[in-house]
């Protein structure tokens, strides 16, 4: 599902338990260095806002990143909120589960709405000390 989408980039949600994003290039470029340097910003800006608005939503333990993109061999960066009693804590979203987890969190669609109107603002946003 796709929660957000600009000329450069999109941004989808992965189906899970956790909030997970996944951050995509439009064009499939297969290296973040062949990104030209202006994509490559506007998508490490839109990280930023995703991990801060996470963070700020959601109260994670932790927020996980990987690029892997070895299945997928194009430019995609996961954006995760860990939480110690999610199912896999504290092995990564691809190892061994270790419980059922009953994660309470706030909806998801609130959230969305948050992001979506952050990454709009892309030029104007800045992250607070």
């Amino acid at each position: 599902m796709i929660i957000y989408e600009d000329s450069g980039l999109y941004i989808e949600k992965e189906v899970s338990e956790i909030p997970w994003l996944k951050i995509f290039t439009k064009k499939p470029y297969k290296e973040l260095g062949d990104l030209p340097k202006s994509l490559r910003v506007r998508l490490w800006d839109a990280y930023d806002i995703i991990e801060f608005e996470m963070k700020k939503y959601y109260h994670p333990k932790k927020i996980n990143m990987a690029s892997f993109a070895n299945m997928l061999p194009r430019v995609h960066i996961h954006v995760m909120a860990r939480f110690e009693d999610d199912s896999y804590f504290p092995n990564p979203m691809w190892g061994e589960k270790l419980r059922e987890a009953n994660l309470n969190l706030p909806d998801e669609s609130e959230f969305f709405e948050i992001l979506k109107e952050k990454l709009q603002n892309f030029n104007s946003f800045n992250i607070p000390n």
